[in-house]
C-alpha cells in the first residue's frame, strides 16, 4: 500500500512524478472508455458525442489533479461511457428518439433562394452557407446547387444540380 501512495500520492498534495504516474493510468483508462465507448464517439460529432468528449475530459482530469478520489472518478467516467452506448444505441433503432436528442437536418436553400426563415432558426448566415458550398461542392455559383442543408452535426452539405 505504501508502495502505491508513493507512486499516485493521495489528495492534492501531488508531486510532478505522482500527477504523471496518475497521468499514464488515466490515458490507459481513457483509451479504453474511448473503446467501449465506440466509434462514434470521435466520428460523428453531433451533440451528444460531443457531450461524452466533454465530460470524460474534464472528470478524467480530476483524477490526475487529486480534486476527487480516483476510482468513484473511473466509475463515473465509466457510467457516462454507458449512457453515450445506450443513447447511441436508441437513437440508432429509433428514428423519433433520434430526432428528439439530436434534432434533424435543416432545409437552408433550395429552388435558387435562402430560406431565412430557416437561416435564423440555424443561427447561421448566407456567407456561412457559401463556406459550406465552398467546401462540400467546390464552388460558389449558387446556380449549380439544388439544396443546402444544415446536418445534425452542424455540418453544411450540398446536393448539386443533375446535368442535363
Amino acid at each position: 500500500m505504501n508502495l502505491f501512495i508513493e507512486l499516485f500520492g493521495e489528495d492534492k498534495n501531488l508531486t510532478v512524478s505522482q500527477m504523471a504516474c496518475r497521468g499514464i493510468v488515466v490515458f490507459l483508462i481513457a483509451l479504453l472508455l474511448i473503446r467501449i465507448s465506440g466509434r462514434r464517439s470521435f466520428g460523428i460529432r453531433t451533440p451528444l458525442d460531443n457531450i461524452i468528449l466533454i465530460l470524460l475530459g474534464a472528470t478524467l482530469s480530476r483524477a490526475i489533479v487529486g480534486a476527487s478520489p480516483f476510482i468513484p472518478v473511473v466509475i463515473t467516467c465509466f457510467v457516462i461511457v454507458l449512457l453515450h452506448r445506450l443513447f447511441g444505441y436508441v437513437i440508432s433503432r429509433s428514428k423519433k428518439m433520434g430526432r428528439i436528442v439530436e434534432g434533424d437536418k435543416i432545409l437552408l436553400f433550395s429552388g435558387g433562394q435562402f430560406i431565412n426563415e430557416n437561416l435564423h432558426r440555424a443561427l447561421v448566415c448566407k456567407e456561412d452557407i457559401m463556406l459550406g458550398v465552398r467546401k462540400s461542392a467546390l464552388t460558389d455559383n449558387m446556380d449549380k446547387i439544388e439544396r443546402v442543408y444544415m446536418e445534425r452535426n452542424g455540418e453544411i452539405s450540398t446536393i448539386m444540380k443533375e446535368r442535363a
